[in-house]
């Protein structure tokens, strides 16, 4: 920069073209929001604010009841799998999870339909398959990439191969891990619309009775909260990896 403090043209220039993108974003959003009010959509949205309460409730109810046993079974199931008496067979086993990603997610659902009837039960175990894997997988990887130097330096000291796992690689691996599980829970949101077509609940009942009687409100109804839920979810785990992850070992501060 000039001793005059002002910046050179070319500096200039660059400012000036990327000033309009903000512009135009806010432009966009104002006129999103002029066109939904006039075409009475939020009024019609508004109608259905009790059943949206009530199916909220259970939507969350599949989401935290699912996703809080894939992160119990996927989390030992990854460092299991990490053990170097697992070594040769790690990667057979975990294919075995990636049934939960290969296999369409309906047909999961309805395959779990088939097992245990309908109702909370099969929607909670397709949920709980769909999730597992991003745990399971990361939980794995993560401590495969702690660097072999330091349980090295640990095991010189004398550690225990469990100290060894709870204040050396655990705490490296936290990073993955936890992105494996915020993977797994944006899944899980996504996909519990679903759960509706085998009598689970949840904010699909608003979505696919809205398409079937072509009521773009009822439809807006239930898309609004499940898109809002999973940024909800996506920023709360954002902010969990920021905050409860050790500063030396996460990569974000």
């Amino acid at each position: 920069m000039p001793a005059t403090g002002i910046p050179p043209k070319s500096w200039r220039r660059h400012d000036a073209v990327a000033w309009p993108w903000p512009r135009a974003t806010l432009f966009l959003v104002f006129a999103l929001g002029i066109w939904v009010s006039a075409s009475g959509l939020v009024d019609s949205i508004v109608t259905y604010r009790e059943d949206i309460v009530y199916l909220t409730k259970q939507h969350l109810v599949l989401v935290v009841s699912s996703g809080t046993a894939a992160i119990l079974v996927g989390l030992p199931v990854g460092i299991w799998l990490s053990r170097p008496s697992m070594e040769r067979y790690a990667e057979t086993v975990m294919q075995v999870f990636n049934i939960g990603t290969t296999i369409p997610t309906l047909a999961v659902v309805a395959l779990s339909m088939t097992l245990l009837g309908i109702g909370f039960p099969p929607a909670f175990f397709g949920l709980f398959v769909a999730s597992l894997l991003p745990i399971v997988r990361n939980t794995y990887a993560g401590l495969l990439t702690v660097p072999s130097h330091l349980k090295e330096a640990a095991t010189g000291m004398g550690m225990t191969r469990r100290q060894i796992l709870w204040r050396i690689e655990l705490p490296n691996a936290l990073y993955v891990i936890f992105s494996g599980i915020r993977t797994a829970l944006a899944i899980n949101v996504g996909t519990t619309p679903l759960a509706f077509l085998i009598g689970g609940g949840g904010l699909g009942e608003l979505i696919f009775t809205g398409i079937d009687l072509m009521d773009t409100g009822m439809l807006l109804a239930g898309a609004i909260p499940t898109a809002a839920l999973a940024v909800a979810v996506d920023f709360l785990m954002g902010q969990a990896q920021l905050h409860l992850i050790p500063k030396g070992v996460n990569p974000l501060r």
